[in-house]
């Protein structure tokens, strides 16, 4: 089996792979076929990423994403972006994050400055 690796350039060579995974799945490592699920699932990886990239989050929905992560309210934000109504503007896409907000956010919650300076999808839109 280990002579017919190859790289993965369509979607029958993707599939096919997929199928050589699948029945490789569960091989003890160290051995040859082992060695070769380790390289098949590198080659498919390459494609996924190559193929079906995963765009970042949206800012908003990362930093909804922080506040269930650590239990946070709206109210929770107030320091970091503004008066309560400031934070309701942020949170339903109506206002920007300012370069203060995001610093403050970065800083705070640790979300990713590039994260949070992405569009929002409201802004995408327009």
């Amino acid at each position: 089996m280990a002579n017919n690796l190859k790289p993965i350039r369509t979607k029958a060579d993707y599939e096919a792979a997929l199928g050589e995974l699948e029945q490789l799945w569960g091989a003890k490592s160290g051995t040859p076929e082992g060695d070769q699920l380790d390289v098949l699932a590198t080659l498919i990886d390459a494609y996924e990423s190559r193929h079906f990239p995963i765009d970042p989050p949206d800012p908003i929905a990362a930093i909804q994403f922080r506040m269930e992560q650590q239990g946070l309210t709206r109210k929770d934000l107030e320091p970091l972006i503004g008066t309560r109504a400031r934070v309701a503007e942020v949170m339903n896409r109506k206002r920007s994050l300012s370069i203060d907000m995001i610093r403050r956010l970065h800083e705070k919650l640790g979300i990713s400055a590039e994260v949070l300076i992405r569009p929002t999808r409201a802004e995408k839109a327009a």
